[in-house]
């Protein structure tokens, strides 16, 4: 698969990181040279001054090209690989590593690279001095080392942080991009088609710890200046030569402070902003957030974690949505709650059972398509009405189902909002009487029978195969008085164990008692009385308010 065209920067990031410490070292190498000019030039005889300026130009001709060429190798070493994955190339799981290895670890190659240049300068300098045979003052060695010590605190520290930015700014998005744009491997080699490496899960790295790079952020923006200054005053007669040239030192120490501020605000602040403003997002309810930034260090580490969370909260919200496509929204909820305990709790509950009247007639004059679809018509919006009431419709039963109140959140009221549904659900029919027209049912009907009660509500089954359902005798009992609309001819029929829990006028018919299955004594039962009780036009209520718009 073709990698997307990647950005100027990016095709050019060798490069650009090749030059990113060159500033710093230029600085250090004007600071070096001024100083060379105004304090150590005057304590120099003739011979002296000559052997010095031939060191300095024998030491930028082989040690400078040396330090150059030790400086350009891994970046050399890195164009092959680089190129290929530009262009979308595959490479081998050794040799992506390997440069990945490269990639995170090019900070810490080029500050040995750059202290050991610098440093070397220290020994070098006043042994050619002595090897001329005059007498060295001391004043020059402690003048020749205060200059190197400074230029190296200046350069080096700022070379590091300058290196490491342009790194993950430039490199990091070539070597570490999503494998389904670059058909590449994962670090460890492994063939993953959707996976972002992570720079801070290479082995073999060192990349610079959050105390380590505070540590060093002290040292170049606190310690650098300071020392700076004291080597300039500890130099003998320095400060009174020439005072401009300490305040020169000073102002440059304090800008490469700030620079180094600003350089640690890219590498740190900024990816802990964006992990609160994603984290924001997710606490808000947006699942999409996520973090793209590649680090190599503990960052890196909390970004993927991070990503990792929210990928799994998304799983967890899609497996919840379609699981609860099946079992209910609600189910889903206290199953996955519940996690993999077969467990069930002895609850007092609302119970629904709703059957469409003539489903054999029916069934006999139209296809099992037909029939199909004018059963989810009616479900749709069956189901859509049991939930604005707080209930949950926890099983089809063919023709009808079985819905629960009670359960969950919405744990109180749960009569009243049980027989409200079945107002609605009542009234539900002649709203949608159009489209069950077209699908074939012209004259679909319904009954409705609800009972209060004590019931074990749970997963039950095996451990291999579950079920999240209500077992007691307030479910039989529900399921009887269904039946019972038909002898009765009323289409929602309760139990005075219902009637008993309503809060509200709800109008109701009471009925002769009736003997059911199960039971040794007759059902006080009730009717809705649908001539008098509120319009059940409008479907969807108001639960807060307790009432039905």
């Amino acid at each position: 698969m073709q990698r997307p065209n990647p950005t100027l920067t990016q095709r050019f990031g060798l490069i650009i990181v090749g030059v990113s410490p060159i500033i710093a070292n230029a600085i250090g190498s004007i600071f070096n040279i001024l100083y060379n000019q105004t304090q150590i030039a005057p304590l120099l005889s003739e011979a002296q001054m000559q052997r010095f300026e031939a060191c300095w130009q024998w030491f930028n001709l082989i040690v400078y090209p040396l330090a150059i060429s030790c400086y350009v190798i891994p970046l050399v070493m890195l164009w092959p690989s680089h190129r290929a994955l530009l262009e979308g190339r595959a490479l081998a799981p050794d040799r992506l590593l390997a440069a990945r290895r490269h990639v995170v670890n090019l900070p810490w190659w080029f500050l040995i690279v750059a202290a050991v240049g610098w440093l070397s300068c220290i020994p070098a300098f006043p042994l050619a001095l002595y090897t001329l045979g005059e007498p060295v003052s001391s004043e020059v060695i402690v003048h020749l080392i205060t200059s190197f010590l400074i230029a190296s605190l200046i350069a080096v520290t700022q070379s590091f942080f300058a290196v490491e930015l342009a790194t993950q700014k430039v490199l990091f998005p070539v070597f570490f991009a999503r494998q389904d744009t670059i058909n590449g491997l994962d670090s460890s080699g492994t063939a993953n088609a959707f996976v972002a490496p992570n720079p801070a899960n290479v082995p073999g790295t060192f990349p610079l710890s959050m105390t380590a790079r505070g540590l060093l952020w002290v040292f170049s923006a606190v310690v650098c200046p300071v020392i700076s200054l004291v080597l300039i005053l500890l130099a003998p007669d320095a400060a009174n030569q020439s005072p401009q040239f300490g305040v020169a030192v000073g102002v440059v120490a304090i800008v490469f402070a700030l620079v180094t501020s600003w350089m640690l605000v890219r590498l740190v602040v900024r990816p802990i902003r964006q992990l609160h403003q994603a984290a924001k997002r997710v606490s808000q309810g947006d699942l999409s957030a996520r973090v793209d930034l590649l680090r190599a260090d503990e960052l890196g580490l909390l970004i993927e974690r991070f990503n990792h969370m929210v990928d799994g909260l998304r799983e967890r919200e899609h497996l919840q949505e379609t699981f609860g496509r099946h079992v209910g929204r609600e189910a889903a909820k206290q199953i996955l709650l519940a996690g993999d305990t077969l467990s069930g709790r002895e609850q007092d509950i609302t119970v629904m059972f709703v059957d469409v009247r003539d489903f054999t007639a029916q069934s006999a004059k139209q296809s099992p398509e037909q029939v199909v679809l004018g059963l989810n018509i009616f479900f749709r919006a069956a189901v859509d009405t049991i939930e604005a009431h707080g209930g949950m419709v926890n099983k089809y039963l063919g023709d009808g189902f079985m819905a629960l109140f009670g359960v969950g959140p919405e744990s109180d009221q749960h009569a009243q909002r049980a027989v409200q549904a079945g107002i609605a659900l009542y009234g539900l029919v002649p709203h949608l009487a159009g489209e069950l027209a077209k699908a074939g049912w012209p004259a679909l009907r319904i009954g409705i029978g609800i009972n209060t009660g004590r019931a074990v509500v749970g997963s039950i089954g095996s451990p291999k195969r579950q079920e999240y359902t209500a077992i007691g005798d307030a479910i039989n009992v529900a399921s009887r008085v269904e039946s019972l609309t038909k002898s009765l001819g009323h289409p929602l029929v309760i139990t005075a164990a219902t009637q008993q829990r309503l809060d509200r006028q709800i109008p109701l018919i009471p009925l002769p008692r009736q003997l059911v299955k199960g039971k040794t004594e007759p059902l006080e039962l009730f009717a809705v009385d649908f001539d008098t009780a509120p319009e059940p036009a409008c479907l969807v209520p108001d639960l807060r308010s307790g009432r039905t718009d």
